[in-house]
């Protein structure tokens, strides 16, 4: 290689590891993944895939260039990466085995973005590059549905925008569901709200942002977002009450909350149809309830090893195909991330995937009570809110979902690495 083409190779390689394209890369990944329904609507499946395929390599070439600056020996989280090998190992034994091998490369393709993201910035600079993506994607959101829902009073078939806003919701905006919308909306208010805390945003964008997100929830109208963001805000409440206590009583605190919390949840569970009936959420979670009615004798044919990896369904496969709900509709999902795993991974998937999430949130909850900035209580209620929503729906596993996952387990055991500690 002459100089000519050494310098053309090191100017390209400088500028693909430079800060300036490394955050926005990861804010066009951030919004990407989390709207790739908008994405296959407007340029098909094929473009959809070539912008993900292009995202992957641009990541990969940027790792590359700044191999001094990214450190991940000892932080792979060893149960994220047993479940991922799950995953790509049921293709041995699928049911389906074109579409699993086919479904593997789209989710090593989050999975991969989302190490990128948290090996190439620090805390801080991802919630500031999720809530970037988020503003953009909710501004879009709106404009969409006033477009509409107002000025033209015609749905976007093609995006699943039913044109609502004038009437006061429910609205899809490019998230293709309410209940996905109102997920993207608790997810800005956290990221949001934590940009406010750390001061890392003028004070009027902030509170643009917080009305933005809160107008997102409102309009979303999803039945089931109350008890998810209720959640997340006793988690916070409880997070700020251990932060502020002193480090020698943080672990008897820490084992009554423990306590407290497996109570409520069992009586949570012992009272569920009041609840649900509470929140005005029967007729949304009987539609659920039938699904995984329905999904119990697929689930028992292959309990230990699962169906094999699909990730999002495919309406054309088998048992997918023949699943229907109350209403006698075809759901494009389990409406349930756990029941989802056990029926593609079996009670082997699932117990892989529940020891990931738990592990990911102790370290990130522990992280979340031991240092002093705000920023640090990010991964621990990112968690806590997909762990919740995984309960009515699948986000967790695909897209968007399953690289937030990702990136929250990684940040946490950069911060609180086991192996990193014995290193």
């Amino acid at each position: 290689m002459n100089d000519r083409a050494r310098s053309i190779v090191d100017a390209g390689r400088s500028a693909l590891a430079s800060p300036r394209f490394t955050q926005a890369l990861t804010e066009v990944a951030i919004a990407v993944a989390l709207c790739m329904h908008a994405v296959r609507a407007f340029l098909g499946w094929p473009g959809a895939l070539a912008v993900l395929a292009g995202l992957v390599v641009l990541a990969a070439l940027s790792l590359a260039g700044q191999p001094e600056r990214v450190e991940w020996q000892g932080i792979l989280p060893i149960s994220l990466l047993a479940l991922v090998g799950f995953m790509v190992a049921s293709g041995f034994w699928s049911q389906y085995p074109l579409a699993t091998w086919g479904g593997v490369p789209y989710m090593l393709a989050f999975a991969f973005l989302g190490l990128y993201i948290a090996l190439a910035r620090d805390t801080i600079q991802i919630v500031r590059g999720v809530g970037n993506a988020l503003r953009v994607v909710l501004v879009l959101s709106f404009a969409l549905e006033i477009l509409s829902g107002i000025i033209i009073d015609t749905p976007l078939r093609f995006l699943s925008i039913e044109g609502n806003l004038a009437v006061g919701g429910p609205i899809e905006g490019l998230a293709g569901t309410r209940n996905y919308f109102a997920f993207l909306g608790g997810l800005a208010a956290l990221s949001f709200w934590i940009e406010f805390r750390t001061r890392s945003v003028p004070r009027g964008l902030t509170i643009f942002s917080l009305v933005l997100a809160a107008a997102t929830i409102v309009f979303a109208r999803s039945p089931v977002t109350g008890v998810v963001l209720a959640a997340v805000l006793a988690a916070g409440l409880v997070l700020v009450l251990l932060r502020r206590l002193p480090a020698e009583r943080r672990p008897a605190v820490q084992s009554v909350l423990l306590i407290s919390a497996v109570v409520a949840a069992a009586l949570g569970w012992f009272f569920r149809q009041q609840l649900l009936a509470l929140a005005g959420a029967t007729a949304d979670v009987t539609i659920r309830t039938s699904v995984w009615a329905d999904l119990e004798k697929f689930i028992g044919q292959y309990p230990a090893q699962g169906w094999g990896w699909l990730g999002a369904w495919r309406e054309d496969r088998y048992p997918f195909l023949v699943v229907r709900d109350a209403v006698g509709r075809q759901p494009d999902s389990a409406l349930n991330a756990y029941v989802d795993a056990t029926l593609q991974l079996g009670f082997i998937g699932l117990g892989l995937l529940l020891v990931a999430l738990g592990l990911a949130f102790v370290r990130a909850w522990l992280v979340a009570t031991e240092r002093r900035s705000t920023v640090h209580v990010w991964p621990a209620l990112t968690l806590v809110l997909l762990a919740t929503t995984s309960m009515t729906e699948s986000y967790l596993l695909v897209e968007g979902g399953f690289m937030l996952f990702v990136i929250a387990a990684l940040v946490a055991a950069r911060e609180r690495s086991w192996r990193g500690r014995l290193r």
